[in-house]
C-alpha cells in the first residue's frame, strides 16, 4: 500500500473516530427539521397571517420568504425577525396560496395551512406558481429514491397522495412529449405503490397532466401481475395513459384524450397482467386495449364508436358503458348499472375552501355521472366544518372521538395503527381514504374484533382504505351487527375501492374468521380487494398456510346487496360464502390457495369434496345473481396433489342464476375439476366455461351449517394468549 493510500485511509479513520465523539457526521437534515415546531393561524377578519415556530439555528435573524405554492418557482421576502412569531399583513388573497419558507443560518423550514390542515404525505400543486414539468419531477423522484417501483415498495409504510389545483389561462401540467407513457421521451408520470393521483377541480377537464405511466417491476417490465396498491381520479390525461397494473389499483372520473394500450411495452412481448377497475370514465379519441390481461371491469365508461373486442384473455366485463364491445366468450357486456354512488373526493369549490363531493345515488345508469361542466348530481361539503382530517399518528381513540361528534373522516395517507376498531355508529357517516391510506391493528393489545366495525344505519360510505392485520381478529371489516334486519333501500350503505389484506407484512403469527362481512342489506360495494396473501416479506411456502390463516373472504349475510368488481383470491375455505336473498355480483376474479399442503388439510363439505368452491351460494337461498366470474388454478405450495372439486356452487333453483364463468389452470400440477355443481369439465385439459348455470343438472352441492361469527364467537382455531 503507498505512502498516499496510507495517508487517505488514516486521515479517514481519523474523521470517523471524531465523529463519534462530537456528532453524527451525516446529520439528516430532513429529521432535524421535522422537530421543529410549527403553526400558522389565518385571520379571516384582518386578512392577515401569524406564523411561529420553536427555535433552531444557531444565530442571526430569521428570514421569512413567501411563495404561491410549495414548489413556486419564486419566493420573495417578506420580513425578517428575531422573534419567533411573524404577522404578514398582506399574504395573497387565496389563503392556500401562502407558503413560508423561514430560514436561519443553515436551516429553513416552510409553514403552510395546507400542510398544517393534511400533514407531510400529501403534496399540492399549483400550475399558477410552478412550471409544468415540476410535479411530474417530484412524484417521478418519489418512485425512484423511496422505492415505489420495484419490489420492495409493495411492502412500504410509505404513503402518498399527489393532488392537483385547477388549470388556469390554458396552462396544462404537461412539459410536452411523444410516443408510449412508458418511454423516456414521453416524459410521464411514473404512479407508484401506495400513491394516488387527485385532481381539484370540480371536473376532470379542470386539470390537464401528459402522459401517465405505472411501470411493472417483475420479468424486465412484461409482468404487471403484483402492480398493485395505487388509484388515480378526476384529471384529464392529453397524451398516453398506461395503466398497467393489477388489482387494487382504481382509476375513476377521468378524461382521456388519447390512450394507446394498457400495457407495459418496456419488457419483452409477453405481457400480463391480473386485472383492473375503471369507472366513470369518458375517452374521447381512441378505443384503448386491454391486450394481455387476464381479466378487467369498466364500468359506466364512453368509448369512441365501435363494438370490436378491446384485448382481455378470460373474463372482461362492460357494465353501463357507451360502445362496450359486442358480447362473446371472453367479453361480457351489460347495458346498465342498477344501483350506485360515485365515490366522494376532495376539490376546491368556488370559495377557495376545501370540500368534499359526495354523489347521489343513480339507478339504471348508462355513461358518466358529469358533463364537461356540471360535476353532477350530489352534496357538497365543507371540510373544515364537517371533517376530521386524520394525519398519520392519529389514534383509534381519537378518530372514533370524532366520529361520535359528528364528524366524518378524511384519513390523509398513512399508516393508522390501531388497538380498537373505528367504529361507525351512526347514519351517513364517511369514511374517506387517499394514497391508499391503511388502518392496521397492531398486535399491542388483544383487540378480537377488527378494524372497522359499522353498524346497522342508513347512508354509512367507507372508501380508499386499505385493511392489514398485524394481530389476530374475527373480522377486518364488519358491516351490521349479527342481528342486522333494517331496510337501507331508500338510502344504501356504499363501500367503494375497498382491500382487505391477510399477511405478507407481519412477523407474527395471525388468524383471522373472514375479512369482510356484510350482515347490512342493501350494501353496495364498488371495487373490492379481499387477499390472504401468496407472497410477501416473510418467507413462504407451506409455513404460509399456519401462518397466514383466514377462513373466508366475503360472507354475504344480508339480502339485497350489489358488488361491483370483486377479486377475492387465496382464502382457505369458501373464498365467498353468500347467504343473502336477492344478492348480485357483476364480475368476480379469483386465484384458490397456493399454499394448501395436500388434500386432506383442504377439503369441504364434511371431507366428501376435494377443496373448496370460490364463490359459494349457500343451498338456503332462493334468489341471486352474478355474471363475469373467474377462478384461475395455482396450486404452487403443495404436494403436488391438491385439487378443487368446483370451482362454483349454487342451489340447484330457478331463481338462482351465474353466466359467463370460466376457469383455467395458470401454474401446478393441480386443477379446478368442474366449471360449477360437477359440471364444465376439467382445467387439465384447458381453460372451460359455462355460460349460464340457472336451475341446471349439475350436482347440488350437500347441505351444510355455516358457523358464522357473532358478538361472542371467536374462531375456534385460535388460541389467544392469556
Amino acid at each position: 500500500m503507498s505512502k498516499k493510500v496510507i495517508s487517505i485511509f488514516t486521515a479517514f479513520v481519523f474523521m470517523l473516530i471524531l465523529c463519534s465523539f462530537v456528532s453524527p457526521c451525516f446529520t439528516d437534515k430532513k429529521i432535524e427539521e421535522e422537530k421543529i415546531e410549527r403553526k400558522i393561524v389565518y385571520n379571516k377578519k384582518k386578512r392577515s397571517i401569524t406564523l411561529s415556530w420553536s427555535s433552531f439555528g444557531s444565530s442571526g435573524n430569521y428570514v421569512i420568504t413567501r411563495g404561491g405554492s410549495r414548489l413556486a418557482s419564486e419566493f420573495v421576502q417578506v420580513g425578517s425577525t428575531s422573534e419567533l412569531t411573524f404577522t404578514d399583513g398582506k399574504p395573497n388573497k387565496n389563503k392556500f396560496e401562502n407558503y413560508y419558507k423561514i430560514t436561519r443560518g443553515s436551516v429553513t423550514i416552510m409553514i403552510s395551512l395546507e400542510n398544517q390542515i393534511f400533514g407531510d404525505n400529501v403534496y399540492f400543486y399549483d400550475r399558477k406558481y410552478e412550471k409544468a414539468e415540476t410535479a411530474r419531477n417530484e412524484i417521478n423522484s418519489h418512485f425512484v429514491n423511496i422505492g415505489l417501483g420495484g419490489a420492495n415498495g409493495e411492502w412500504t409504510t410509505k404513503r402518498q397522495a399527489y393532488y392537483f389545483k385547477a388549470n388556469i389561462n390554458g396552462q396544462t401540467y404537461d412539459s410536452g412529449g411523444s410516443g408510449s407513457a412508458s418511454s423516456a421521451e414521453a416524459n410521464a408520470v411514473e404512479l407508484g405503490f401506495y400513491s394516488h393521483i387527485g385532481g381539484l377541480g370540480k371536473v376532470p377537464s379542470d386539470v390537464k397532466l401528459g402522459a401517465v405511466f405505472t411501470r411493472p417491476h417483475l420479468s424486465g417490465g412484461a409482468n404487471a401481475t403484483c402492480t398493485f396498491w395505487r388509484s388515480i381520479e378526476n384529471v384529464t390525461v392529453m397524451r398516453d395513459f398506461a395503466w398497467t397494473v393489477s388489482q387494487s389499483t382504481s382509476a375513476r372520473r377521468m378524461l382521456l384524450e388519447s390512450t394507446s394500450k394498457y400495457i407495459s411495452d418496456i419488457g419483452d412481448t409477453n405481457f400480463w397482467g391480473s386485472g383492473g377497475f375503471i369507472a366513470d370514465t369518458h375517452y374521447t379519441a381512441v378505443r384503448p386495449n386491454w391486450g394481455g390481461q387476464q381479466q378487467w371491469y369498466t364500468r359506466n365508461a364512453v368509448f369512441p364508436s365501435g363494438s370490436e373486442a378491446m384485448g382481455g384473455s378470460y373474463n372482461m366485463v362492460w357494465q353501463g358503458c357507451v360502445n362496450s364491445p359486442n358480447a362473446d366468450d371472453v367479453n361480457s357486456s351489460i347495458a346498465t348499472t342498477p344501483i350506485i354512488k360515485e365515490k366522494p373526493f376532495l376539490f376546491i369549490g368556488d370559495d377557495g375552501e376545501y370540500k368534499i363531493f359526495v354523489p347521489a345515488w343513480q339507478k339504471d345508469r348508462t355513461g358518466v355521472s358529469w358533463s364537461s361542466k356540471d360535476m353532477g348530481k350530489g352534496q357538497i361539503q365543507d371540510l373544515l366544518a364537517k371533517w376530521f382530517v386524520a394525519k398519520e399518528g392519529d389514534t383509534d381513540v381519537e378518530i372514533n372521538a370524532a366520529l361520535k361528534a359528528g364528524k366524518n373522516i378524511f384519513f390523509t395517507p398513512g399508516h393508522y395503527a390501531l388497538n380498537a376498531p373505528i367504529q361507525v355508529n351512526r347514519k351517513d357517516a364517511i369514511l374517506l381514504g387517499a394514497g391508499i391510506a391503511s388502518v392496521t391493528l397492531e398486535p399491542t393489545e388483544k383487540n378480537i374484533w377488527g378494524c372497522i366495525f359499522a353498524d346497522d344505519k342508513d347512508g354509512i360510505i367507507i372508501a380508499g382504505l386499505l385493511m392489514d392485520s398485524f394481530n389476530s381478529t374475527t373480522y377486518q371489516v364488519r358491516i351490521g351487527n349479527e342481528d342486522s334486519n333494517a331496510n337501507h333501500a331508500e338510502n344504501p350503505i356504499l363501500l367503494s375501492d375497498i382491500t382487505c389484506r391477510v399477511g405478507g407484512v407481519q412477523a407474527k403469527n395471525i388468524q383471522i374468521q373472514v375479512s369482510m362481512q356484510l350482515n347490512s342489506s342493501n350494501v353496495v360495494g364498488d371495487h373490492f380487494w379481499l387477499w390472504r396473501a401468496d407472497h410477501g416479506s416473510q418467507k413462504g411456502g407451506d409455513l404460509r398456510w399456519i401462518r397466514d390463516r383466514c377462513k373466508n373472504g366475503l360472507i354475504v349475510k344480508g339480502s339485497d346487496v350489489t358488488l361491483y368488481g370483486l377479486f377475492t383470491e387465496h382464502y382457505q375455505e369458501y373464498e365467498v360464502l353468500w347467504l343473502g336473498e336477492r344478492g348480485r355480483t357483476f364480475f368476480f376474479q379469483n386465484e384458490p390457495p397456493y399454499d394448501a399442503p395436500n388434500q386432506a388439510s383442504w377439503s369441504s363439505q364434511g371431507g366428501r369434496v376435494d377443496g373448496y368452491a370460490a364463490f359459494k351460494v349457500a343451498n338456503t337461498v332462493k334468489e341471486h345473481q352474478s355474471i363475469g366470474m373467474g377462478s384461475y388454478a395455482v396450486f404452487t405450495g403443495t404436494d403436488g396433489k391438491v385439487n378443487k372439486k368446483n370451482g362454483f356452487e349454487v342451489p340447484n333453483s330457478p331463481n338462482v342464476k351465474l353466466e359467463k364463468m370460466c376457469i383455467t389452470r395458470f401454474a401446478g400440477s393441480g386443477n379446478i375439476q368442474n366449471v360449477i355443481n360437477s359440471t364444465g369439465g376439467s382445467t387439465a385439459t384447458g381453460a372451460k366455461r359455462v355460460a349460464l348455470y340457472n336451475n341446471s343438472e349439475g350436482i347440488q352441492p350437500y347441505d351444510e351449517e355455516f358457523v358464522l361469527p357473532n358478538n361472542e364467537s371467536y374462531p375456534s382455531y385460535i388460541s389467544m394468549e392469556k
